[in-house]
């Protein structure tokens, strides 16, 4: 693995500083003065992504939903020892949680950025950890939250570095009966291993194909679709940082415990199941060599496959046509 691309960066308070110079010091208005610094540091390659830019006067760093949100949530988590707090304050926790995961889910708004750069990765995996299984709202929400921060390499190392990957795994390894803490535990390893191979592999060194193929037969009947996001972001090479990603060997080890098979009984479901797309494309980055493409065709792959494209066409659905047709060519292709 190559080294990270260096990407300067600046804290909160130096930004601050100089928009204060910019007022002080040169006479500009707040307004002005903010946007220059905006212009100066991006001219200089520095990445803002982050920062919190206000105009002086109008408003702080305080005022920004993210940081009170963080904030709150921080004294909250300090008040605990091991576990959470009364139920009152579980009710105070849940509801930051999901004001966090509304505010930093919507692409471009650059909160999740805000929500990264001022710990609340560390932050939302400890909250995690205290709440365990004992409260499942509560650990749906901190998951959600969770998910929503991780959108870029500085997050996920950020989880990495907070033991995310033992903890996520650890809440699965609980054997929760809750569908909605396996998905978003499985929305949580889907953008943690996004772009980042060195959370693939630690993922697989946890025996993640082992307990993905265990919950997908024991919830065979149920809809997890985070749990075919994980397969398919756990087998794409997608470091840039990688020179020969490993994700070709991974994909031969989830096909040893039998997860194409699995994903060929997802399939037989047709066009009544939620998951079809999803689980069309994570069968799609299993078969990644002769072996695994005949194990698909001799459980039945390809009359499944066949049998939902022709559904699909008699519906003119084409949101399921397309993968389909796509696992088909890879699968007959070998």
């Amino acid at each position: 693995m190559g080294p990270p691309k260096a990407v300067r960066a600046i804290s909160q308070q130096a930004f601050d500083e100089m928009v204060k110079e910019n007022i002080d010091d040169l006479g500009m208005d707040p307004t002005e003065a903010l946007q220059d610094v905006i212009d100066t540091l991006t001219l200089q390659g520095v990445d803002l992504s982050g920062t919190v830019t206000c105009v002086p006067g109008e408003g702080s760093v305080g005022d920004n939903p993210v940081i009170q949100s963080l904030d709150r949530l921080r004294q909250l988590n300090c008040d605990w020892s091991d576990r959470i707090g009364d139920e009152k304050e579980l009710e105070e926790v849940i509801g930051l949680l999901d004001k966090l995961d509304n505010v930093c889910s919507g692409e471009g708004s650059g909160n999740a950025a805000i929500a990264t750069k001022n710990g609340g990765v560390e932050l939302v995996c400890s909250i995690c950890s205290k709440l365990g299984g004992g409260c499942h709202r509560g650990l749906i929400s901190a998951l959600n939250t969770l998910a929503s921060f991780l959108h870029d390499l500085q997050s996920t190392e950020r989880f990495r570095e907070s033991g995310g990957a033992k903890m996520v795994v650890g809440i699965l390894m609980d054997g929760s009966q809750n569908i909605n803490i396996l998905n978003s535990c499985f929305s949580v390893i889907a953008a943690a291993a996004t772009g980042n191979e060195v959370l693939k592999e630690s993922f697989m060194e946890l025996k993640i194909d082992e307990l993905i193929i265990q919950i997908l037969r024991k919830h065979c009947k149920q809809s997890i679709p985070g749990l075919y996001d994980a397969i398919r972001v756990l087998l794409t090479s997608d470091d840039n940082r990688v020179v020969a990603s490993q994700v070709y060997g991974y994909a031969r080890k989830f096909a040893k415990v039998g997860i194409a098979e699995a994903l060929v009984d997802s399939l037989r479901e047709g066009l009544s199941s939620p998951s079809l797309v999803s689980a069309s494309i994570a069968l799609k980055a299993v078969s990644v060599n002769d072996e695994i493409c005949r194990s698909v065709a001799d459980s039945g792959g390809i009359d499944a496959i066949l049998c939902c494209i022709d559904d699909s066409g008699e519906q003119n659905n084409k949101n399921v046509a397309r993968p389909c047709c796509s696992l088909l060519s890879k699968v007959e292709d070998w």
